[in-house]
């Protein structure tokens, strides 16, 4: 059956008919679960959260509790929505927003592994798959297909673009610039150009872009100018194709910590 009867569903709590909850699953009042979800046995899914279609929260994952942020107080309504197709692995934990009306969004097709920690207010882009232990601190933006490699530990208001890879353990204290590799502990480090994680999205990519953002990044990263005048070369020479015109945007756009 859909719904076992070992599992708690606090009445008010919206579940699609074809959704299934496993025994001793908790689900919350305020919680609207789409079509197809599975919620396995001894999750907990509570707050104002949204699953939308085909959504699965494996046992002993917490998704919708109330954020750890001091400056949340009581009887502020916030908010999780959790795309189409998520998959939510073992023990990881999705915390809702600090400040009234505001959100934590994670997009369509992405896979949270076990352990990982996602902190109010962040909004975490379609396709984007987290290793194991991945920890996100508050308001942090991942942009789409990027890939987060395992122990990673992000900063607060951290920016990912779309496209980066960010390799094992790093401790991410400024943001990771859309299309390549970041890296690194002590010394926070470019290693060039996400070739692989392009090449399994051949389709998003013409050669001539794949081309023009290998020298983007030889421009950046190799070359020995200041950051504002490889930028400025990099408008100026390059073909402005949609990557380069959103990695031009994204250094214009940078948070506070500045790009690796």
């Amino acid at each position: 059956m859909p719904i076992h009867p070992l599992a708690y569903v606090c009445p008010g709590a919206q579940i699609d008919p074809t959704a299934e909850v496993g025994p001793f699953a908790y689900v919350g009042p305020d919680v609207t679960i789409g079509p197809r979800a599975v919620i396995h046995h001894h999750a907990t899914v509570e707050g104002h959260t949204t699953l939308a279609e085909g959504c699965e929260v494996f046992p002993n994952a917490c998704v919708g509790t109330k954020t750890q942020d001091l400056k949340w107080r009581p009887g502020v309504v916030t908010f999780v929505e959790i795309g189409p197709r998520t998959v939510i692995r073992e023990c990881a934990t999705i915390h809702s927003g600090t400040f009234e009306g505001s959100k934590t969004v994670i997009g369509a097709d992405c896979l949270i592994m076990a352990y990982c920690h996602i902190a109010h207010g962040c909004v975490v882009g379609d396709r984007v798959i987290m290793s194991n232990g991945v920890q996100v601190a508050g308001e942090c933006l991942i942009e789409e297909n990027a890939v987060i490699g395992g122990t990673t530990a992000i900063l607060q208001f951290t920016h990912i673009g779309t496209y980066a890879m960010i390799g094992g353990g790093t401790h991410l204290r400024k943001d990771a610039p859309p299309y390549m590799v970041t890296m690194g502990v002590e010394n926070l480090v470019v290693r060039g150009l996400n070739s692989v994680g392009i090449r399994r999205h051949g389709d998003a990519f013409t050669p001539e872009a794949v081309s023009a953002l290998k020298d983007a990044y030889q421009i950046l990263y190799s070359e020995g100018s200041t950051r504002a005048a490889a930028l400025e070369r990099i408008a100026r020479e390059l073909p402005q194709c949609p990557q380069i015109r959103h990695l031009l945007h994204f250094y214009a756009n940078a948070s506070k910590h500045g790009v690796a």
